[in-house]
């Protein structure tokens, strides 16, 4: 884990779930910078590298798992751990997680201890790939 609080980008068109996962991570320590788009958090990862992000998959003009697939073929952004967030259940999604190198699908609704846990465990462990 970097020196000083680790930076979570949140992407998720949703207000309510960003304002619910900012919620979570700042009471952990986390420094979270929030987003309501795909194309919002591409323009943030423009000049910032965080330490993790949470992206959602259904969201206006750039969904999560593009944003993944494009986090993963820079350089400066490949080993960003990417928790991708959603409510989809089906195998498609999950396969298209691990195409894009996700390294973990999160489902909605949200258990907090869970995502807080898979939070740490890819900050502390260095991200294994395993959607």
């Amino acid at each position: 884990m970097p020196d000083g609080p680790a930076k979570i980008l949140v992407a998720d068109d949703v207000e309510g779930q960003r304002v619910i996962l900012e919620m979570l991570l700042t009471v952990d320590g986390y420094e979270v910078h929030a987003v309501e788009d795909g194309r919002e958090a591409l323009e943030y990862l423009k000049d910032h590298t965080p330490d993790l992000a949470i992206l959602d998959v259904l969201m206006p003009h750039v969904g999560g798992l593009e944003v993944c697939h494009r986090m993963k073929r820079i350089a400066r952004l490949r080993s960003v751990p990417v928790i991708i967030l959603t409510a989809l259940r089906d195998a498609q999604t999950r396969e298209e997680a691990r195409i894009v190198h996700a390294d973990r699908v999160v489902h909605k609704p949200l258990t907090g201890k869970d995502l807080r846990a898979t939070v740490r465990e890819l900050l502390e462990q260095g991200a294994p790939t395993t959607p």
